[in-house]
């Protein structure tokens, strides 16, 4: 129980910190350039962490010796998801941003545990687990408001051309359960999921560098803008690096299915409570009925789930 409440936190301060990389996007200037800015803060704060636990500040890489190499893949696939929310964002919309991503995590992270991929815990696919994520589904939608006459509206009105970025962000939301599960596995090898977190954000950090250079991204310095830049745009790899340390301790213990999920749980309150409040300078919004409902169905999917 714990567990699981530790993973409702940790998808809790998710919505923040796609708040926070829009924000350093908008100052910088790049998509690409505030992935790696992020991706930067977040391994230097992991670098100290493992210091401070473990008393040297570098993974213990040994461990892996023998092992698939697929086990580093976690920092590229976070690559995807970061980068992905930054360019999906103004091209669909912010409810499609969250509820695209949100059908590929149930979908795979269902696949991860049924087949035990990635050395994953397996559970069985059972009628009861596949109601329960589409409860998830079906209330994640209610929650971020897709119901509503404006937002179905608003998709009637898009071309046909939106389908590829909707396509993408399923394969995003995908690319997120796989990661879970590729960074779990890593930190039972590596006996410590800090030191997981900390090669996954490395290796994303190197991926994002070298696509810089490829693509000659310029530095435009960070008044872009227009305005003043507040001191909370740079913590977006702080949040990142403790929700992939989150992952990476979460998915050997309760699953990779039940940890997206009651993560997901976690993000859909925070996301409502960013709109309620206007929190880190986003537009407040009126919090609808059929969202608090779509709360209680997720609450209910991810305990049948979990059962």
């Amino acid at each position: 129980m714990l567990a699981v409440l530790f993973g409702v936190v940790a998808g809790a301060i998710m919505p923040f910190q796609t708040s926070v990389n829009n924000r350093l996007r908008q100052s910088v200037g790049a998509p690409l350039l505030a992935s790696f800015i992020s991706f930067l803060v977040g391994t230097f704060s992991l670098l100290v962490a493992t210091w401070i636990t473990s008393g040297h500040p570098y993974p213990a890489l040994g461990n892996t010796t023998g092992q698939p190499w697929w086990i580093f893949t976690g920092g590229m696939l976070g690559v995807v998801l970061l980068t992905g929310n930054i360019l999906l964002f103004p091209r669909v919309g912010s409810v499609q941003t969250v509820i695209l991503p949100i059908s590929g995590q149930i979908i795979m992270g269902l696949i991860i545990d049924t087949t035990g991929l990635a050395h994953s815990p397996q559970a069985p696919l059972t009628l009861f687990r596949v109601l329960g994520a589409a409860a998830v589904l079906v209330g994640s939608l209610a929650a971020v408001g897709v119901f509503s006459k404006k937002n179905i509206g608003q998709t009637q009105s898009q071309g046909a051309s939106i389908w590829l970025w909707r396509l993408f962000g399923v394969v995003m939301g995908m690319c997120q359960a796989t990661q879970v599960a590729v960074n779990g596995y890593l930190g039972t090898v590596l006996g410590s999921p800090i030191e997981s977190a900390l090669v996954s954000f490395a290796v994303g950090t190197t991926a994002l560098f070298i696509l810089l250079l490829v693509t000659r991204t310029k530095w435009r310095g960070i008044n872009g803008a227009g305005k003043k830049n507040p001191w909370w745009m740079w913590i977006g790899g702080v949040i990142g690096a403790t929700v992939i340390f989150s992952t990476a301790y979460l998915g050997p213990i309760i699953g990779t299915g039940v940890t997206v999920v009651v993560m997901l749980l976690g993000m859909m309150l925070a996301s409502l409570m960013i709109d309620a409040f206007g929190i880190l300078g986003s537009p407040r919004r009126h919090i609808h009925i059929a969202q608090l409902l779509g709360l209680v169905v997720i609450i209910l999917g991810v305990t049948m789930i979990r059962i």
